[in-house]
This record gives C-alpha cells, structure tokens and sequence, in this order.
C-alpha cells in the first residue's frame, strides 16, 4: 500500500530533477537533497558494475563529483536518476580504462620469474626466431621463397607456384628439399 511517506517512483524521479535544477541555480539545500535521494541508488548500480567492492565508495564519490561539476549543463530533458547513472557507468568504465593502464604490482619477491611463468608455453620466443632466420637463411634462394610461401604464411602450392613463376611440382620439390636440409641443420645443431 502506498502511503504518502513512501514517493511513488515517476514522483521521486520528478523531486530529485527538481533538486538538480534547482542545485544547478546554486540552491545548497537542493544539492544536498539530490546527492540524498540518489545516493544509494549510484552505490548499488556501482556495485553491479564494477567487480571490486572495494572501490564502490570511491566510484560513488567520483561519480557525484563528475555530476556536481557538470550540472550547469543538465537541462532536465530527462529525469535526474538516468543522468546520473549514465554519468556513473561511464566512471566505472573509465576505472577500468585507467586501471588497465596502470602497472601492477607484484607480491613475489621475484617478479622477472612471476613474468615469464605467466607466458605461455609451447610458443617460439625471440631466440626461436632467430635461430629460425639462421636455418632459412642456410637455404637456397628458390628453396626458402617455397618454404616460406607454404609452410609459414600457408599459401596454397598452386597460388605459390604462381608467385614463384615455376610448376606446382617444382614448388613442392623444393619445399620438400628445404623440408630435408632443415631437419638435417637442426640434428647437426643437437
């Protein structure tokens, strides 16, 4: 049963765009009766967006910051309530933006070893790569294009052959000879 203690929500929608206008003409009293009546509703709407309890009140806070500091321009084309949650939507994604900036830190004493056990594994790293380049770079010429045309950027033989300007059967001869002259420079290498 609604009373006429409990504000029906179009009417407290209405009271609190009331207060922010009249905030907006430098009424203190309506600046502390708009940051009231929708306080618990950032904090809650910030608790749903934001994954770190921790930092609710301080987005809440910035939040009314960022509306106190811009209510010159709020016109009252909407109610209060959606211009001041569109305003903290936007102060938690930029948190996110900011925090995703930041550097962490690191509570191992050894942070260069808590770095490289976060790569992955199984991926060629910076050596593998230049002991890649040294092995092409042992092939010959017309061996090394095939090689590099297939079986690196995985061309298809019949495009390859093309850019190579040679028979589709050349190509995987030669792809199949560089295939061989590596596997014998990487057993030479161990």
């Amino acid at each position: 049963m609604i009373t006429s203690a409990t504000p029906v929500p179009e009417r407290a929608d209405e009271s609190t765009t009331a207060w922010a206008l009249a905030a907006r003409g430098g009424d203190p009293d309506a600046v502390e009766r708009f940051v009231r009546a929708l306080h618990h509703d950032v904090l809650r709407y910030v608790a749903h967006l934001c994954a770190d309890p921790q930092a609710v009140d301080d987005l809440a806070q910035d939040t009314f910051l960022r509306a106190l500091g811009s209510l010159h321009r709020f016109e009252g084309r909407s109610s209060a309530r959606s211009w001041l949650l569109a305003i903290a939507r936007r102060a938690v994604v930029d948190s996110y933006r900011y925090a995703g900036t930041r550097p962490r830190s690191c509570d191992s004493a050894d942070w260069r070893l808590a770095v490289e056990r976060a790569q992955p594994c199984g991926l060629p790293g910076f050596d593998d790569g230049v002991a890649l380049l040294d092995l092409l770079g042992a092939l010959p010429d017309e061996r090394r294009e095939a090689f590099v045309l297939t079986q690196l950027l995985g061309l298809p033989y019949a495009e390859a052959a093309r850019i190579g300007g040679c028979p589709v059967g050349t190509l995987r001869s030669r792809v199949a000879r560089a295939r061989a002259t590596l596997i014998d420079l990487l057993a030479a290498a161990a």
